[in-house]
């Protein structure tokens, strides 16, 4: 898969999930009122900070996957990291603090509510349609994870795509959220104190609060600078160790410019005998290999040195 189709994949992928999203959230909000609930108002707070984070997340592919220029000569793909921290923040200071702050404004003035059946329907249809987004997400990380011959978990801890580790996120915790809003609503109706509506409205604040931080430190993170994936630096080290008049790497460093963009310099032990004409041709046939081995790699850079310096 070329690098162009691995930023469809994630385009179409977030753009499934706000739609999903943007439904759901209303869905929420008009059972939310019908039957008084701060749990399914809290929910439907959660899914429209989703829908907003994919907005952004959406605009983070598009300008971060804009080509290089001679102003920008690596790209432009660490924009793409500014923008997902900013969803992240938004979901800490929107959906959190409404969930939190309405869920404590219910437990302390334990205001009745009324019928919960329109909520728990809008909760079940919401639990399908955010397990159809979710599988979505999960096998686009299952492809990762193929491609590179490692676990998905790996994927997701080490992954430089943002938007697919931000809706993995988001998905995993609305189906939790959905299932802290029901058991909020179900305790609430079997005794009889709205409460329990009120703590499960915190619980799932407190659920946003722990995802929008996971978030903001992944993308500040890629912001400051990060080497490639392990996997990615071993295939590296591989191609390079197989071109002709080379006996070793002296020095690998790798940078993640962006999701879809990785800076290679090395610093490479050539033969004795090697001639400079040699080396640009093995300069050349290097970029070739590692481009064509993996896409992301779009910058090239290797120094002849002397292993014994």
């Amino acid at each position: 898969m070329t690098e162009s189709d691995g930023q469809s994949q994630s385009v179409r992928t977030v753009i499934v999930a706000g739609s999903v999203n943007v439904a759901v959230a209303a869905a929420k909000v008009v059972a939310g009122l019908l039957s008084g609930s701060a749990a399914v108002l809290s929910e439907a707070a959660h899914s429209f900070a989703d829908t907003t984070t994919e907005v952004l997340l959406f605009v983070a592919l598009r300008r971060g996957g804009r080509r290089a220029d001679p102003g920008r000569p690596f790209g432009y793909g660490r924009e793409s990291y500014i923008w997902a921290l900013l969803a992240a923040v938004f979901t800490f200071v929107s959906g959190a603090g409404f969930s939190i702050t309405h869920g404590v404004h219910v437990i302390a003035s334990a205001k009745e509510t009324g019928d919960y059946f329109v909520s728990y329907a809008v909760l079940v249809v919401s639990f399908v349609l955010e397990s159809v987004s979710l599988l979505r997400t999960v096998r686009e990380v299952r492809r990762r994870a193929k491609r590179w011959g490692i676990s998905p978990a790996r994927v997701l801890r080490r992954t430089p795509n943002t938007a697919i580790k931000a809706l993995f996120l988001e998905d995993s915790a609305a189906l939790i959220g959905l299932g802290l809003a029901g058991a909020g609503l179900g305790l609430a109706e079997l005794t009889g104190d709205p409460v329990w509506d009120g703590i499960a409205s915190v619980a799932i604040g407190v659920l946003l609060l722990v995802v929008a931080t996971i978030l903001a430190r992944n993308n500040l993170a890629l912001l400051v600078g990060r080497s490639a994936r392990e996997p990615v630096q071993d295939e590296i080290r591989r191609e390079l160790s197989a071109l002709p008049n080379v006996q070793g790497i002296v020095e690998l460093l790798t940078l993640q410019l962006g999701p879809d963009d990785i800076l290679v310099i090395a610093k490479i032990d050539f033969a004795d005998q090697v001639r400079a004409a040699d080396i640009e041709d093995v300069a050349d046939e290097a970029r070739r290999r590692l481009t064509a081995r993996n896409p992301a790699i779009r910058f090239v850079f290797l120094n002849p040195t002397d292993a014994g310096l």
